[in-house]
């Protein structure tokens, strides 16, 4: 039997030096010019250069240093000194290049010319951007339009997204999966069933006067290190925090703002959260019930009082349905059932509902770790449903909140890159530029993938992002990547998606958000939108990586020119000149929510695109917000089983998405490889495993697939039972395409099964 190892556990807080040395390291790796720190002194402020990491809010009265950990490495990473030439695509073949880990492909550095793949030397060779227009338009009007998938990645700007959405309806389909696609799709899908909106209700205000957070599967320390500091003057305050995940954060436990000297000189830390409640995976909905079903006890013993009640009937009556069916539901499960499914002691929920109990003001916070299951939906749906118990969705203080992961990928959605034609106001676009937009609903992510095993997907452009490595299944994907007839990449840097290619292929070098965008009319900027529903500019100023390179909307329009023929209304070029007649274009097709866009883009604070579920308008079927009645007390889909395990997949500190910084997961006190599988200590002793130990992780979905990850070692964390860690995205083999959120089909990520195979000595 194994001897019993002491778990990982990290205890040093988020923010400090570490955060400091973990940017230094960049920075000298980088070697960025001198100019990039006036970057970071302008990033997220009015009138200066937004953030390309997360969608976390920028302040109307930002600190002197408004950007962090993450945040300059994504910065710095991209004005790197270093430079991917078609020199190094002389030197390797593509096949070569596909056995580089995707750290080193991505250091090479920024990529300078247009590249096209040659088949008979196995490389990317250099192209004019002419040749590389001209040869996609031609594959394009060849293809059938729903064959051809256009992808965006949440990083790109409200103007090139917007154009980009119209280049596919022009083009003929509504194939337009995006970045949300596979993180916060269950949040469109379930918010809006629910409450009407399909984003979250708060702004950033809210956190100044709220009494209490609920926060559920979302870790700030590495995700969104800015959102640590509201956290901290809430707690200071007095509010407190009850924080559900299975793996014990240290960005929701201790943090040292890197910004307070006395903090950092004193190494005095601000413990944050109240509770710390380390749920099963996919246990969030029992673990709600669990808190409901205090609150349900609570509010029955001081209706005996002359004690407020916490349930609010007033708001109950006026704003809400199906409250019924709900309640039932909450009193007739068992607390044995609630406390197996959460992996939660009774008195762990009765003392989260005290908390909610106590509060006026209740905000609910969640990511992934709520979403990517596969009733993700259900478990949105439960949260909801704590809110309105207390009357917390609509007024100051309170409300659900949802946080993004790339810095635009809610805007993308709103102004018009959605698969789901319902979504987007098709017939003013069709008068707006005298065209049929097609009806039929489009291919989402999973769709996409289903269309290229299934050899129906012919095409595929991708506006940034890494989309075979981030999506599940991605062997089988790649096997079947290389039948489609036209693949084509906007990317700064270099990355695997690159090197599974169609039978043509283009690698088109964007410019950076950061960089002088320079167009006929002068140096343009670009907006996004925050979690918040804030629209921000944003204008780079740094010199591009090379002349060779064009923004994305030059070359979204590049490619358009080259497929369509003239039209009076597609004004191509004028378009490219100013960005500002793009705006005026988003603001015709949207008026109500960017009325004045180009004037108030810079607005200190970004500007409010509103949201009819904060005002207690709720755009729902019945017209009210929505109980939801669960019918699962898990949000996984392949439920316990003998040597079952269910997998988290997790980012690392020194990580964005697909993209790697570096191999140091300090706050998890994890350090030089990202091959390791994270295990409860208890259960390494009854499977008879050693700290250090080499296992493979095999797929246990039941659907007859044989799915693999091999040379992961071993290592005690602290984790609950019956689960294991292990890093996105080199656990994607594992997750089955099939298994996603029932309603959304974001992958199920969070929950995924799977078994422990030793390796034959």
């Amino acid at each position: 039997m194994a001897k019993k190892a002491d778990a990982v556990q990290h205890e040093a807080p988020a923010g400090g030096w570490g955060s400091v040395a973990g940017m230094a390291k960049v920075l000298f790796r980088e070697k960025p010019t001198p100019a990039a720190l006036g970057t970071l002194l302008d990033q997220n402020k009015a009138g200066g250069f937004m953030c390309t990491s997360c969608a976390w809010g920028k302040p109307k009265h930002p600190h002197a240093f408004e950007f962090c950990e993450n945040g300059a490495k994504s910065t710095l990473w991209e004005l790197t000194s270093d430079r991917c030439t078609p020199d190094f695509f002389a030197a390797h073949t593509v096949t070569d290049l596909l056995n580089w880990p995707d750290y080193d492909l991505e250091m090479q550095g920024r990529l300078t010319e247009p590249l096209r793949y040659d088949g008979a030397t196995d490389r990317y060779v250099r192209c004019s951007w002419d040749e590389a227009f001209v040869g996609i338009g031609a594959s394009l009007r060849c293809l059938e339009p729903d064959s051809v998938v256009f992808y965006a990645s949440g990083k790109s700007a409200l103007e090139q997204s917007y154009l980009y959405g119209l280049t596919a309806r022009f083009y003929g389909t509504n194939n337009l999966p995006d970045s949300s696609n596979m993180c916060h799709e269950t949040t469109s899908v379930a918010l809006k069933k629910v409450i009407g909106s399909p984003v979250g209700t708060c702004v950033l205000e809210d956190f100044e006067t709220c009494d209490a957070i609920f926060y559920f599967g979302q870790n700030p320390g590495t995700n969104s290190p800015r959102f640590l500091h509201p956290l901290q003057e809430a707690v200071k305050r007095g509010c407190k925090i009850v924080t559900f995940n299975p793996v014990r954060e240290q960005g929701l436990v201790r943090f040292i703002n890197p910004q307070n000297p006395l903090q950092m000189l004193s190494g005095q830390a601000t413990e944050l959260s109240h509770l710390y409640l380390q749920v099963r995976p996919g246990g969030d909905i029992a673990a709600i019930m669990g808190v409901c079903k205090h609150i349900f006890a609570l509010d029955a013993a001081r209706s005996l009082t002359t004690q407020a009640s916490i349930i609010d009937r007033a708001f109950l009556a006026e704003h809400t349905s199906e409250y019924a069916a709900f309640e039932r539901t909450v009193e007739t499960t068992s607390w044995t059932d609630i406390e197996r499914e959460a992996g939660l002691t009774r008195a762990q929920l009765e003392a989260a509902a005290a908390v909610y109990a106590e509060a006026k003001n209740v905000i609910a916070v969640y990511g992934m770790g709520l979403t990517q299951h596969v009733h993700g939906s259900q478990s949105v749906g439960m949260l909801v449903n704590l809110l309105l118990l207390g009357g917390h969705i609509g007024r100051p203080g309170a409300g659900v909140c949802p946080v993004r992961g790339h810095s635009n990928v809610q805007g993308q959605r709103t102004v018009g890159i959605s698969e789901k034609p319902e979504l987007v106001p098709l017939d003013l676009l069709a008068g707006q530029f005298d065209f049929e937009p097609p009806r039929e609903k489009g291919m989402g992510t999973v769709e996409a993938c289903e269309g290229l095993l299934a050899g129906t997907v012919k095409g595929f452009i991708s506006l940034g992002g890494n989309f075979v490595r981030a999506i599940p299944d991605h062997e089988r994907m790649e096997a079947a990547w290389a039948r489609q007839e036209l693949t084509v990449y906007i990317a700064t840097k270099l990355n695997r998606s690159h090197l599974v290619h169609g039978r043509a292929s283009y690698l088109l070098p964007c410019l950076a958000r950061s960089e002088d965008d320079v167009q006929a009319d002068g140096s343009q900027s670009v907006s996004m939108e925050d979690s918040f529903s804030h629209i921000h500019g944003s204008i780079g100023k740094r010199s591009p990586a090379s002349t060779s390179l064009r923004s994305e909307v030059a070359i979204v329009a590049g490619i358009a020119k080259a497929t369509f023929p003239p039209h009076p209304k597609w004004q191509w070029d004028a378009w490219t000149a100013d960005y500002g007649r793009i705006r005026d274009l988003i603001e015709t097709t949207y008026p109500d929510q960017f009325k004045d866009y180009n004037r108030r883009m810079f607005d200190a604070g970004g500007f409010y695109r509103g949201n009819p579920a904060r005002k207690r308008d709720w755009k729902t079927e019945t017209g009210k917000a929505r109980f939801t009645d669960p019918t699962v007390l898990s949000a996984v889909g392949v439920g316990d089983a003998p040597g079952r395990y269910h997998l988290i997949t997790m980012r690392s500190n020194d990580q964005f998405n697909t993209t790697i910084y570096g191999h140091s997961d300090r706050l998890r006190g994890l350090e030089g490889s990202r091959m390791l599988l994270l295990m409860n200590p208890d259960d390494m002793i009854r499977d008879g495993l050693k700290q250090g130990e080499v296992v493979a992780l095999m797929g246990d979905a039941g659907d007859g697939a044989t799915r693999a990850v091999e040379g992961l070692a071993v290592t005690p964390f602290n984790l609950p039972s019956g689960c294991v860690g292990g890093y996105y995205p080199e656990m994607n083999p594992l997750v089955p395409l099939w298994y996603h959120d029932v309603e959304s089909k974001t992958p199920a990520a969070k929950g995924v099964p799977v078994r422990i195979q030793k390796i034959a000595r």
